[in-house]
């Protein structure tokens, strides 16, 4: 028998038992009828991180007892998530967890009770949104958008093209994230100016205090036209009426990979298709995942919360928020994880399971976790740093079940940098007791990163002679004409007066390297990374011995 998501669960339970899928225990129909009478979460941003995240908290809250009802989830980014991956299986989805020992979990989604497309403010979906946010039980709406999904105005502070007909033409035309949420919180201001909990769960730091800077600013910028009222504006500021919790996620979900897919069709699951969307978002009936994972949320719930604790989210103060945070975001994840992408596209590897496989690279992160990152961390005390780190070097990133790619991680390496090493490098200056000349393996990534960008027109040459089509960066042209002069296996007598001018960039990397003895550093290593090809091992070997 072949198993579908919109299958009666109870009639098929043995065939499900039988394919290794856990189902819900609870009555799917009760918990949708429920739910539209009583919402109390609503999430923005329809993906793989909320299905893999957010909708297995709602279901494993239900199963506690917590709560009756299930989260109610929006998309305005790309609506086809909705009517493509959600409406055709019931709104349903199967979480499929990939164990680093190669065993798998699956588990039936059933906690969305209902799945909305933001695509104007006339349809069903956006009256259905509407209808949520003038309910007084709604206590909390979580978003996943990803950080661009925050901007309101370019780097010159002009209002973007695609937010400004939705400024000068009111609520009513809004369907941005940014918008389409403003204008919902007008409603629920309407209704009754009833609180709520606004969190950003999206992976940057400080991510509730810039999305309420987001939302002030829409609704500023509609007070200026006239169009609400400035009690609409205060009531956005009253922290007694809506907050904006600072919050740190943590779970690799990459796009549904074909491998997961034809091992649940040999399971005899029926919905294993990956949908691409017109606007080229990758999603599928399924949501394949890693097995640890972390939530940490700022505690400002100003209309309630269910005990979250249940379900496996920390819930913690501001400053334990920032501090896991930052325990991730400078120390032991995301420095590792860029480190790895970097080599891992120089050396060619297709995976990050097979870059952290190479025993130069994990013995190189092992420095830039161990030696150079925890000394200077702040313990958030709600779990280990170190032991952190150990499950993102031992297990997760070694995990080759998970379709993760270099290519991938290396997106926006200039925009990351700063964070990832920056705040490190920082902390070194300012205490006293550390010696910056002792870091190494942030040198090395810094040179390894400008080797790899040795090209032109976003192309370059990898450790292995091959070319290799670089991941976006918005300063990738800016960077690869700065570089220009200087060729793989070429002359590098003149390769101080270009990298130098770029190590100078703070934007880049947090502060003006050479006013540092890294610069020393990164321009040694620069040079024997850009001798030629198949210097990378050598090069990082040696430097770390």
């Amino acid at each position: 028998m072949v198993l579908h998501l919109t299958d009666d669960l109870n009639a098929t339970k043995d065939e499900w038992a039988k394919a290794g899928v856990a189902l819900p225990k609870f009555d799917t129909a009760a918990v949708r009828a429920h739910t539209a009478e009583h919402p109390y979460w609503v999430h923005f941003g329809a993906g793989n991180l909320f299905r893999a995240v957010h909708a297995a908290i709602a279901q494993d809250l239900i199963e506690a007892g917590e709560t009756e009802s299930g989260v109610v989830v929006a998309e305005t980014f790309d609506p086809d998530i909705v009517t493509e991956a959600y409406k055709p299986f019931d709104d349903r989805c199967l979480q499929v967890v990939l164990k680093s020992d190669g065993s798998v979990d699956n588990r039936l989604i059933a906690s969305v009770a209902a799945a909305y497309g933001v695509r104007n403010h006339e349809d069903e979906d956006w009256k259905g949104l509407v209808g949520v946010f003038r309910n007084p039980e709604l206590q909390f709406a979580t978003v996943t958008i990803t950080e661009k999904g925050y901007a309101l105005t370019d780097a010159a502070g002009d209002i973007l093209p695609w937010i400004e007909p939705e400024v000068e033409g009111g609520p009513d035309t809004a369907v941005s994230a940014m918008g389409a949420i403003t204008a919902l919180l007008l409603e629920r201001f309407k209704a009754g100016a009833y609180p709520i909990a606004m969190v950003s769960t999206d992976n940057f730091s400080q991510n509730g205090d810039r999305f309420g800077a987001s939302i002030r600013k829409f609704a500023e910028l509609w007070k200026d036209k006239g169009f609400v009222g400035q009690d609409f504006v205060d009531y956005l500021n009253d922290e007694s009426k809506v907050t904006f919790p600072l919050s740190m996620i943590d779970r690799i979900t990459p796009n549904p990979a074909e491998s997961v897919s034809e091992l649940l069709a040999k399971a005899g699951f029926g919905d294993t298709q990956i949908i691409h969307t017109a606007k080229r978002t990758n999603v599928a009936p399924f949501a394949n995942t890693e097995e640890t994972w972390y939530l940490v949320i700022e505690d400002k719930f100003p209309n309630g919360r269910p005990a979250l604790e249940k379900a496996g989210v920390y819930v913690a103060d501001r400053e334990t928020v920032n501090d896991a945070d930052e325990m991730k975001v400078t120390t032991c994840l995301n420095p590792l994880h860029t480190a790895l992408a970097t080599f891992g596209m120089l050396l060619g590897y297709p995976s990050m399971s097979e870059t952290i496989g190479d025993p130069d690279l994990k013995k190189l992160v092992e420095r830039l976790g161990y030696v150079e990152g925890l000394p200077v961390v702040t313990d958030p005390k709600i779990f280990s740093p170190k032991e952190f780190l150990r499950q993102v070097i031992e297990v997760r990133v070694p995990n080759p079940n998970i379709p993760d790619t270099p290519a991938r991680i290396s997106t926006d390496t200039s925009q990351k940098i700063p964070i990832r090493y920056g705040v490190i490098i920082k902390k070194y200056l300012e205490d006293p007791s550390k010696d910056i000349d002792t870091l190494v393996a942030i040198p090395l990534v810094i040179a390894g990163w400008l080797r790899l960008l040795l090209g032109e027109n976003g192309v370059a040459t990898n450790d292995k002679g091959e070319q290799v089509a670089l991941s976006p960066d918005p300063r990738l042209e800016d960077l690869q004409a700065k570089l220009a002069t200087l060729k793989l296996g070429g002359d590098l007598t003149k390769a101080d007066d270009v990298i130098r001018p770029i190590l100078a960039d703070a934007t880049i990397f947090g502060t003006d390297l050479n006013a540092t003895p890294l610069a020393a550093k990164v321009l040694d290593y620069f040079r024997q990374f850009a001798a030629g090809t198949g210097t990378v091992h050598a090069v990082v070997e040696q430097a770390l011995a």
